[in-house]
């Protein structure tokens, strides 16, 4: 990659020690952001509409964070499967600082996208791996994805059962068995991207033409036009709503008395269904004790990484004595709720709750 010279906020760009690197010119107006400074989570979320979706999301993942929900940004991106979507979570102080830095250098107007959506999406169960730079960056299976450093990474893999990986980096370890590939334009993977931080507070400013005001307004009169005819619809749909719950209510009469007294009859149904338990916190989890611990790479030497219920356990070798002080320090500021302890032999575990 080279420093750009145009002055175009166009094109998928990345930062590097807070200069604008183009990385694709052709692409669409695109911020990639480090994903070691987020989390992305695959989140169930069985409401109709998005509005519903974004009321419900701090209480579907408030237990998968550690940080309280008032200090971050969540936004919900593409579908993954049935009622499930892509979510990210990252905090409003490295959301503001990305938003900063985009507008110094004439991005304000692009999308901010973590690196790993710029990978294309594999196979369940598969991970696909761009290594450069001693950093890996992982999009994993389920439409998820991370970065580690690279010294993490095949411990990374091992823990997360040894998937099929795909590189569209660097050559990894042998130990790997990858399928090199060469990566498609990121114009392309970018051209809609799996998930947009720009959101809510965050959202990009409108920057629209006469042309487009003119075309707005057209539209608004088409819209008002539909809500009419939405209108009727939705006294139609009511009718038949009621009519449907009168038939419930007598069937649960026979079925479940109780039930059929219930004032909020769909409430009190959903409290009586069998509901999900488990997911898989070990990729939060990994994520963000490996960002804390990325500036204390090259120090420490990574033997093995456990994950045992809620529970990620790391066995480290270090060069110091005061290297698990330095260890709790990093952990501390990263608000990780994690215990340091050395062992006799010279090495040092790192156990910290899932994130």
């Amino acid at each position: 990659m080279t420093v750009a010279a145009a002055d175009s906020g166009a094109g998928v760009w990345t930062l590097e020690r807070e200069r604008r690197i183009i990385a694709d010119a052709d692409g669409p107006a695109t911020l990639l952001v480090p994903s070691e400074r987020l989390l992305l989570l695959a989140v169930d979320l069985p409401l109709p509409s998005r509005s519903q979706r974004l009321a419900a999301l701090p209480f579907a993942i408030e237990d998968r964070i550690a940080d309280p929900l008032d200090s971050v940004h969540l936004a919900i991106g593409e579908t993954l499967g049935p009622q499930q979507y892509l979510v990210a979570v990252v905090r409003h102080s490295v959301m503001a600082e990305w938003v900063a830095l985009a507008e110094a250098n004439g991005l304000g107007n692009a999308a901010l996208v973590p690196d790993a959506l710029a990978l294309p999406r594999p196979g369940e169960g598969a991970w696909n791996v761009a290594q450069r730079n001693g950093r890996a960056v992982v999009r994993a299976g389920d439409g998820t994805g991370f970065a580690v450093p690279a010294a993490l990474l095949p411990a990374a893999w091992d823990a997360a059962g040894r998937p099929l990986v795909t590189s569209f980096g660097d050559a990894l370890p042998d130990a790997f068995a990858a399928e090199p590939a060469v990566p498609q334009p990121l114009g392309m993977t970018l051209a809609v991207p799996a998930l947009d931080l720009r959101q809510g507070p965050y959202a990009r400013r409108s920057v629209g033409s006469t042309f487009a005001r003119k075309l707005a307004m057209v539209g608004l009169a088409a819209l008002v036009a539909h809500g009419v005819i939405a209108a009727a619809d939705t006294l139609m749909l009511r009718a038949i709503a009621d009519r449907r719950e009168a038939e419930t209510r007598t069937l649960l009469a026979t079925a479940a008395p109780d039930l059929a007294q219930a004032e909020d009859l769909q409430t009190s149904i959903a409290d009586r269904l069998p509901r999900a338990t488990g997911d898989n916190r070990f990729v939060p989890a990994l994520g963000r004790v490996s960002a804390a611990l990325a500036p204390l790479a090259p120090a420490i030497a990574v033997r093995s990484i456990q994950w045992s219920g809620s529970q990620l356990a790391i066995d480290l070798d270090a060069g110091d004595a005061g290297a698990a002080e330095r260890l709790r320090t990093a952990l501390s500021g990263a608000r990780i709720d994690a215990t340091v302890t050395p062992d006799p032999a010279g090495g040092i575990r790192v156990t910290a709750a899932g994130a």
